[in-house]
């Protein structure tokens, strides 16, 4: 069947509000429908990425307008069905006092259950499936954040919320707190109009960034974004943002912890988004002190499993190095200070400088190799 010739007996806007029960029955918070047109959307990416923003994130690049053109990425592609999942786990500690003893590890709150990208690929899948049975000419695909989409850009489009000032998508009903997915489909739904935009002159989401790096409305630089920093880059923390970063060990949330939209924030009834391990308020020591079998384990089906054990001991060697000077903390560094990984032992050395123990322990190292 050619892109444009279609059964003339299917109802597209009944089968767009069956699409919308269908989600909501899966678990989904929200739906809707745009076209495929980013070409604004595509001039802002370009500039973003001539400036260098998206530091190493090669893949951001590599596909050239596919991101910003979805029938490049999949062809035949002619409306894009964007849906919202809610994501605040129940029963976590709160974030401000997490954050504020830097002697506990803060992880971003979305990441505190399973794998998000299994649970919506899964939900996605089965509603394509029923989409499918509906309209056997379908053809599509699911998106997950696995491939190069814009999302938020989609989502805005598509009247689920709007883009905030810190880039992320809001919505009345949850802010900020919420995944999204995406099924690209060659069928002609009716498409849903955009929301207005209501941060108005607010600008707390700028300010509150410990690295300053929403740099204008709408732009983040990533490479002084700690979510950035703790999850995307492999190698080293650039030693000046290292003393920003506080305890955050994977992610930040400080943008959306001021956000007053998310003061309407549900938690999630989703179980497998649920706090794990106790991750939502667990000493950094304590983090500091898992081998690599033991975060395997443990993380296995979380999302901060892919950041692997090298930088997770980087991320908490930093965490440490910006806490209160403590013996156990220095006797916590010391066990990774002779670590293969020559990462893990930079970001040690650097924690016990800030800790006011690297004379001693180069002290104790020399006396250990005159033996």
């Amino acid at each position: 069947m050619q892109q444009n010739e279609y059964p003339l007996s299917v109802d597209y806007a009944a089968l767009a509000a069956s699409i919308r029960a269908w989600a909501l029955e899966l678990g989904f918070q929200s739906v809707g429908i745009s076209d495929t047109d980013l070409s604004s959307a595509e001039r802002g990416l370009q500039e973003w990425l001539a400036q260098g923003m998206h530091g190493g994130m090669d893949y951001m690049a590599s596909h050239g307008t596919k991101r910003s053109r979805p029938a490049e990425l999949l062809p035949g592609t002619l409306r894009v069905i964007s849906l919202r999942m809610d994501n605040l786990p129940p029963d976590a500690r709160d974030s401000w006092q997490v954050l504020q003893d830097s002697s506990r590890a803060f992880i971003s709150r979305y990441a505190l259950g399973r794998d998000y990208h299994k649970v919506l690929r899964n939900r996605l899948a089965k509603l394509a499936e029923k989409i499918r049975a509906a309209a056997p000419e379908f053809e599509g695909r699911v998106f997950t954040d696995s491939a190069p989409v814009m999302e938020v850009e989609l989502a805005s489009k598509a009247g689920i919320g709007w883009r905030g000032k810190h880039t992320l998508l809001l919505t009345r009903e949850q802010g900020s707190r919420f995944f999204l997915g995406e099924i690209y489909v060659n069928l002609p739904l009716p498409v849903d109009a955009p929301q207005a935009e209501h941060c108005g002159r607010c600008t707390r989401c700028m300010d509150i960034c410990p690295t300053q790096a929403i740099v204008a409305p709408y732009k983040v630089d990533a490479r002084r974004c700690i979510s950035y920093l703790t999850i995307e880059l492999k190698g080293s923390i650039p030693e000046e943002l290292r003393p920003l970063i506080g305890n955050r060990i994977y992610g930040c949330d400080d943008c959306q912890l001021v956000c007053p939209w998310n003061r309407f924030a549900q938690v999630t009834l989703e179980p497998d988004f649920a706090v794990r391990h106790r991750l939502d308020d667990v000493s950094l020591v304590e983090l500091f002190a898992w081998e690599e079998g033991m975060f395997k384990d443990r993380l296995a089906g979380s999302p901060i499993y892919r950041i692997g054990h090298e930088q997770w001991l980087r991320n908490i060697a930093v965490a440490l190095g910006n806490a209160p000077k403590s013996e156990a903390i220095v006797a916590a560094l010391r066990t990774r200070a002779d670590h293969p990984s020559e990462l893990v032992r930079e970001h040690v050395a650097w924690a016990l400088e800030r800790q006011g123990a690297r004379d001693m322990h180069l002290l104790c190292a020399d006396r250990v190799s005159m033996k």
